[in-house]
C-alpha cells in the first residue's frame, strides 16, 4: 500500500509540473511561483453592453429614428410611405396617413423645419391631386404614378378606412399650419379640397352602414361591412364630420355599433372589456384611430374609449406575462401582440391567435394607456434586444426568442403609430390638433359624444 501512495505522489507531482509549466508558457511568466489566477469570466462570452440615456432621450431616439422610414425612406416621386421596406415600389395610403400626423411633431421637436416639411406636404399633396380615387376615396396601395395596385382580386378600387387612416394625417396638418402666408394657406385649401371629395354617403349603398371598398371593375361584390369593434372607428367619426358627404348617427348605430351588439361586458386577466371580442384583440384597434382622436373623455352611449383602451392594452399585457402557450422570451417587459410579419409570413397576433410573436408597435403605441408597461418593453427591446432588434428605422418589425426569429424589416402601418403614439403620451399634440378641428367637433357631436 505504501508503495501504491509513493507512486501516486510521483505521479500527481509530474502533472502538476506539467500544469505549471503550461500555465507559465501561457501567461508569458519568467517566475513559476508568480501566477495570478484567471479573470472570473474566462470561458465566457461578453454580452454587448448598450450605454443606458435618460429615459426622454430614449424616446427621442425611437421617435426620431422610426420617423425616418416616413422621411429619408419615402418613396421619391410621392413623398409618401412605401408599404414595407421589402417593396419599396408599393405606396401605402393608411401607411402614409400615420406618417403624415407626425409631420407636426417633427417640427417641434427639431428634426424637420417647418419649410422642409411644407415642401414635403407640397410633394405629396400633388401627387394625391393625380392619383385614381374612386368617389374621392383613395386605393389601399398605388405604384409612383399614382395606378392602383390592387390589393386582392376584387379590391382594386377605393378602400374608406386606409382613406381614413390618410384623411386623419392631413387634418392633423391642416389644423397645425394655421399662420396667414401663401404656402399655408394653400396646404389648408389643398387638404380641404381632398377632404370634400370623399364621398363617405356613397359607400353607404343607401343603406345604414359604410361599405369597406368599391371598385369601377367590381362595384361593391366584396361588400365588406366597416362595423365595430376594431380599428375602423375614424372612418365614422370623419362620415359625420365632412361638410359634403356626411353621414347620420342612425348609420353610426347600426353599422358601426351594429345596434349595441359590438359591447363586450366580460371581465379577463381583471380588466373590465366594454367592446370588442374577448381577450381584445390585437393591439392596433386602440391605436389606428386615436392617432388624432383623443380618448381620453371621449364617451358614448357604448363606451368610454379611454377605459376600453386602456383595459384592451393591459389585458394584452397580463395575456403575455401569465403565456398560457408558454412561449420563451414573454414577460412584464416583452409583450405586445398586434398584426406583423413573423416567422411564417403575417399574421394578426391576438391572445387569440398567439403564434409566439412579439412586435414592438404593440407596446410602444400604447404608451398613453399603459406608460409603466410600456416603458418597460421599451428599454427591454432597446438595451436587451438592441443588437437583433434595432436598425435604421427604429425597431424591426417584430421578433420571437421562441423560435430565434428577427424580421429584417420595416412596415409603415406599424412604424407610424409608434412615433404618433409616443408623441401623443408626451406632448399631446395631435390629439389637441384634431380635436380642435371645428368639423371634427361638429361631427362628435352629431353621434352624441363628449369628449
Amino acid at each position: 500500500m505504501k508503495s501504491v501512495l509513493i507512486l501516486k505522489t510521483k505521479q500527481m507531482s509530474k502533472i502538476y509540473t506539467l500544469c505549471l509549466v503550461l500555465l507559465t508558457t501561457l501567461a508569458g511568466c519568467d517566475d513559476p511561483n508568480d501566477i495570478s489566477p484567471p479573470p472570473p469570466d474566462v470561458g465566457f462570452i461578453s454580452e454587448i453592453t448598450v450605454p443606458v440615456i435618460p429615459f426622454e432621450e430614449l424616446l427621442d431616439l425611437v421617435q426620431e429614428r422610426t420617423f425616418n422610414y416616413f422621411w429619408d425612406f419615402a418613396e421619391p416621386v410621392s413623398g409618401l410611405a412605401r408599404e414595407r421596406s421589402q417593396t419599396p415600389e408599393t405606396i401605402t395610403t393608411g401607411g402614409s396617413g400615420f406618417g403624415i400626423s407626425s409631420f407636426p411633431a417633427a417640427i417641434n421637436r427639431g428634426w424637420k423645419s417647418k419649410e422642409e416639411v411644407i415642401q414635403r406636404l407640397d410633394k405629396v399633396l400633388t401627387f394625391l391631386e393625380n392619383a385614381s380615387t374612386y368617389h374621392g376615396v383613395f386605393s389601399h396601395w398605388y405604384n409612383n404614378s399614382g395606378n392602383t395596385i390592387p390589393f386582392s382580386t376584387q379590391d382594386d378600387g377605393g378602400d374608406i378606412v386606409e382613406t381614413a387612416f390618410l384623411i386623419q394625417g392631413l387634418l392633423i396638418n391642416r389644423q397645425y399650419f394655421s399662420a396667414d402666408t401663401t404656402e399655408e394657406n394653400d396646404i389648408r385649401a389643398r387638404i380641404t379640397t381632398i377632404w370634400e371629395n370623399v364621398e363617405w354617403d356613397w359607400y353607404t349603398q343607401g343603406n345604414k352602414s359604410i361599405t369597406w371598398h368599391w371598385s369601377t371593375n367590381h362595384g361593391f361584390e366584396l361588400n365588406h361591412i366597416v362595423s365595430g369593434w376594431n380599428e375602423a372607428l375614424i372612418v365614422y367619426v370623419l362620415a359625420a364630420a365632412s361638410p359634403t358627404h356626411t353621414i347620420d348617427k342612425e348609420t353610426y348605430d347600426n353599422g358601426w355599433a351594429r345596434n349595441g351588439d359590438m359591447r363586450n361586458t366580460g371581465t379577463f386577466y381583471g380588466q373590465l372589456l366594454p367592446l370588442g371580442e374577448n381577450l381584445g384583440g390585437p393591439l392596433f384597434f386602440s391605436h389606428y384611430s386615436f392617432i388624432g382622436l383623443d380618448p381620453r373623455g371621449l364617451e358614448d352611449q357604448y363606451a368610454n374609449y379611454f377605459d376600453q383602451n386602456k383595459a384592451h392594452s393591459l389585458i394584452n399585457y397580463e395575456y403575455c406575462i401569465a403565456n398560457p402557450q408558454g412561449y420563451t422570451g414573454y414577460s412584464e417587459n416583452s409583450w405586445g401582440l398586434t398584426a406583423s410579419d413573423n416567422n411564417n409570413g403575417y399574421s394578426a397576433h391576438s391572445p387569440t391567435n398567439d403564434l409566439g410573436i412579439i412586435t414592438p408597435t404593440a407596446a410602444l403605441s400604447s404608451f398613453p394607456y399603459t406608460p409603466t408597461e410600456s416603458k418597460q418593453a421599451l428599454e427591454y427591446f432597446y438595451y436587451t434586444q438592441n443588437e437583433k432588434l434595432w436598425g435604421e428605422y427604429g425597431f424591426y418589425d417584430a421578433f420571437s426568442e421562441h423560435f430565434n426569429w428577427y424580421a429584417d424589416g420595416y412596415l409603415a402601418i406599424d412604424q407610424g403609430p409608434i412615433v404618433a403614439m409616443i408623441e401623443n403620451y408626451r406632448s399631446q399634440l395631435l390629439w389637441t390638433l384634431f380635436m380642435q378641428d371645428q368639423e371634427i367637433q361638429e361631427g362628435l357631436n352629431k353621434l352624441e359624444f363628449t369628449y
